[in-house]
């Protein structure tokens, strides 16, 4: 049983939360009031709120969609405002641009160029939509004005601007390929710069909206033009140099190829200074042409559409091409006169042209690449007439030196060097400058499948093979000639003179070398041929030794007084000698051996024979009693007829 003063205080704490509950009811109930109160309030405020949007909305999009209704209006009269400008523009075009169009572009290209993008719009804008209108008409006549005049003006500049190339600038441009780095330091400045941009701009202009080719042609004419004066200029300049300081560049294009001469050529025998001027400045020219003719493919390469580049440039060069070849074809009908009168020396000039024009013949292809056929085949047809006429000269030279006729006014009377072997080793000689060039025009000739498959050394075995037989019909000309001398000895001597030129020529050059790729045995037989004249010559003596010979003398006792029959054998040795002697010296005197020591060992050789024969017979019958005159057959000591045989081939002795 719960105590009662517990249950008393349990009593007041549950009357005190209940208490606290009702107050707690009494506020959610007070509150709930209030939220009623402000719910209604709040849905009062937003039934009158909708009512009023509702209004405003009722008020408002009638109204927006009249001002949308005005705004698009606003932007179409923009529109049409605009529209109507543009195109009023167009008619006022004419009227802008034609004091522009009639003043020309000179000066002021780009605002010309800008006028005629304005007429060129026009006159689209006018066939579009109003092709009936005269403004049509009065745009179009505008524009064809305005193409003209800059056709007109790209004339006008490539005319005014282009120069002939001077000669000297040609010169160093040629020697250029000397120096390998110091090549591209030289270049061709054809235009000046601001004119090739301004010509540049024509022309593309041209192409694009004129519609226009013609100026091309004017672009080749005016550069073709230049570019054969610039040669021609050239080919002057050597004329005018050679008459006062020589040729001013020696051969063009210096190489280091077989080829080339090592040595200064021999003057060639009734050759025309001027001819060699000819040879050299035609070379030069021909270096000239293939030099000048790349830069103006580079020039017209900025200028020219690249579909009409080739055939642009195929025309351009036509001219100065044309003037090369007709050149050469000149040449060579020169050189075909030249054989005709037998004139070899005048031949000579087709070799080094020859030589140059091949090795210069690929960049000449590289720069002709992309012309017609036609323009490519002209190198190639002169060279092979080059080579054909050539080969036609060695030829008639060869059968010239066999058949040259033994006229005995054109023998030297001395028994020296025939001039027709001087001539014919010169000739031979200078063949040396041009071996390739001469084997090539041998190997040209021939049909055999060696001459493709072994090129280079198939044509040096034709030029030995060539030289050898120019050799042979020397020697057997030479040997009918020797006919012509009455006197045998004179014979010998004439064919000992003209061997031995011919075998120290080969040996001072590189002939000897050459003939001995097919004959190994040139130079030996040459000595012997040599040796078979001195022995020949010296049979003329005999018949001076002869009568002094041991041989024919008569045999006598020592203090027996001679008969008379003895006495007068001896006299007639002394006499036979004595006369015989000066009958040789007198005669031998005046023939000739140039060479100073073959000169000298058959006089040495002569002179022991007939000194150590003559001593002997003296010493046998000098102090004889065959006569009573000794003086009179005793005319000579052996000093004095070694000193007679000293003076033999002296004419100034």
């Amino acid at each position: 049983m719960i105590p009662p003063q517990e249950a008393s205080a349990r009593r007041r704490e549950i009357e005190d939360k209940l208490k606290q509950e009702e107050e707690t009811l009494s506020f959610i109930r007070d509150s709930l009031e209030k939220s009623d109160q402000l719910t209604k309030n709040m849905v009062s405020i937003l039934s009158s709120f909708e009512s009023r949007l509702m209004k405003l909305e009722n008020s408002i999009i009638p109204v927006h969609k009249q001002t949308e209704n005005l705004q698009r209006l606003q932007e179409n009269v923009e529109k049409t405002l605009s529209c109507l400008d543009h195109v009023i523009s167009y008619y006022h075009v004419a009227s802008d641009t034609e004091k522009i169009i009639r003043e020309g572009p000179t000066g002021r290209l780009e605002e010309y160029l800008g006028s005629m993008a304005k007429i060129q719009k026009a006159v689209e804008y006018f066939q579009d939509n109003s092709p009936d209108s005269p403004e049509l008409n009065k745009v179009k006549l505008l524009f064809e004005r305005g193409k003209e005049a800059l056709e007109s003006e790209f004339r006008s500049l490539m005319t005014r601007h282009s120069k002939v190339v001077s000669p000297v600038l040609i010169l160093d441009l040629i020697s250029g390929d000397d120096d390998l780095e110091a090549q591209e330091d030289v270049a061709l400045e054809h235009l000046p710069e601001s004119v090739l941009q301004d010509v540049i701009r024509i022309s593309r202009w041209l192409v694009e909206y004129g519609r226009n080719q013609d100026f091309m042609n004017v672009y080749y004419q005016i550069r073709s033009s230049q570019l054969d004066r610039s040669i021609k200029g050239l080919k002057e300049h050597f004329h005018k140099s050679s008459s006062s300081s020589g040729v001013p560049y020696s051969p063009a294009i210096p190489n280091k190829r077989k080829d080339t001469p090592t040595k200064k050529p021999v003057k060639r025998p009734g050759r025309d200074d001027m001819l060699d001027v000819e040879t050299d400045a035609y070379i030069h020219c021909v270096s000239a042409f293939v030099k000048l003719a790349q830069s103006e493919y580079q020039l017209l390469a900025d200028i020219i559409p690249e579909h009409h580049q080739k055939k642009t440039f195929d025309s351009l060069i036509q001219d100065a091409l044309d003037g090369l070849m007709l050149e050469g074809e000149n040449i060579v009908s020169a050189a075909r006169k030249a054989i005709v009168r037998h004139d070899f020396s005048t031949v000579l000039t087709v070799f080094p042209i020859l030589r140059h024009l091949k090795q210069t013949k690929p960049e000449f292809d590289q720069v002709l690449q992309g012309t017609a056929a036609s323009t490519k085949n002209k190198l190639p047809g002169l060279i092979t007439s080059m080579e054909t006429i050539g080969a036609k000269a060695l030829e008639d030279f060869a059968d010239n030196i066999k058949n040259d006729p033994d006229k005995e006014y054109n023998m030297p009377k001395d028994g020296t060097v025939h001039e027709l072997t001087s001539n014919a080793i010169l000739f031979l000689q200078q063949l040396l400058d041009f071996q390739e060039t001469a084997g090539a025009m041998l190997a040209s000739q021939e049909t055999s499948s060696s001459a493709t498959s072994y090129s280079s050394e198939f044509s040096k075995r034709l030029l030995s093979t060539y030289i050898c037989k120019v050799l042979g019909n020397l020697q057997l000309n030479l040997l009918s000639k020797s006919k012509v001398y009455e006197d045998p000895a004179l014979s010998a001597i004439f064919l000992h003179n003209n061997y031995n030129y011919i075998l120290k020529s080969l040996e001072k050059s590189e002939l000897i070398q050459l003939v001995a790729v097919t004959q190994k045995t040139a130079e030996r037989s040459y000595r012997e041929h040599i040796e078979q004249q001195i022995q020949t010559y010296q049979r003329s003596w005999l018949k001076v030794t002869d009568y002094i010979a041991e041989k024919n003398l008569p045999v006598f006792q020592p203090g027996v007084k001679l008969r008379d029959k003895e006495r007068q054998i001896i006299k007639e040795r002394f006499k036979g000698f004595n006369d015989g002697l000066e009958e040789l010296c007198k005669i031998q005197k005046a023939w000739a051996i140039p060479d100073t020591e073959q000169r000298d060992r058959i006089r040495q050789a002569q002179k022991t024979i007939v000194k150590e024969t003559y001593g002997a017979f003296l010493q046998k019958f000098g102090s004889v009693p065959f006569t009573k005159n000794p003086e009179k057959y005793i005319k000579y000591g052996v000093e004095q007829v070694g000193d007679m045989i000293d003076r033999l081939f002296d004419t100034s002795a």
